[in-house]
């Protein structure tokens, strides 16, 4: 029993130093927030390790101690940056996904929405037609026991970086994950997130 409650402490001590990376050096990447916060504890980088959600409970008690009016304009200039998008890009059926949505976004979060459109290089052309400056790169989601490669288009808003993650259409129906052994991708359709922005 012992053994258990010490093995439980490591885990919320990593995950409140991870907590406390993501909310002051704007770290996004939650491996790498692991990592470095098992290090500062001197703890080895395995078995020990904290979920996600143990560190999103971390980050919202965090913040919510230090810094809960910042982080609540942030999160609210962010949330309605993506509704502007959201609306611009209103043809593909735009999705809020990430951080902005569940709340924990930091100093350098990104917005991240997921497209679903029947032509993904559609997407392509109408930021071309619109003089949008962008970035390529490749995403690579699981669905079940598929993997997909899917293009990721970045456009930038006021310094603010939405990556846009072009889908099919027949993915609306599909559970998405970012690893094989994740939970599934959290989704917000345009008028649920314009909810979350007139509440806050």
């Amino acid at each position: 029993m012992a053994r258990d409650t010490g093995r439980n402490d490591r885990r919320s001590q990593i995950a409140y130093l991870a907590a406390r990376l993501m909310a002051e050096d704007g770290i996004e990447d939650y491996a790498h927030a692991k990592r470095k916060a098992a290090r500062q504890a001197g703890l080895p980088e395995t078995r020990e390790l904290p979920a996600n959600e143990e560190i999103d409970e971390a980050l919202r008690a965090y913040r919510q101690i230090y810094h809960p009016e910042e982080h609540r304009d942030r999160l609210h200039t962010l949330r309605a940056t993506a509704v502007r998008a959201m609306r611009e890009l209103a043809r593909f059926n735009p999705y809020l996904t990430g951080s902005v949505l569940n709340g924990n976004a930091g100093k350098y979060a990104d917005i991240n929405l997921q497209l679903f459109t029947d032509n993904e290089k559609a997407v392509e052309l109408y930021l071309i037609d619109r003089g949008i400056p962008y970035r390529t790169a490749q995403a690579r989601l699981y669905s079940g026991e598929e993997t997909r490669t899917v293009p990721v288009y970045t456009v930038s808003d006021h310094g603010t970086d939405i990556e846009l993650t072009v889908l099919s259409t027949l993915d609306l129906r599909a559970s998405l994950r970012a690893s094989p052994d994740g939970k599934s991708i959290e989704r917000a359709k345009l008028q649920v997130v314009e909810q979350l922005l007139a509440e806050a």
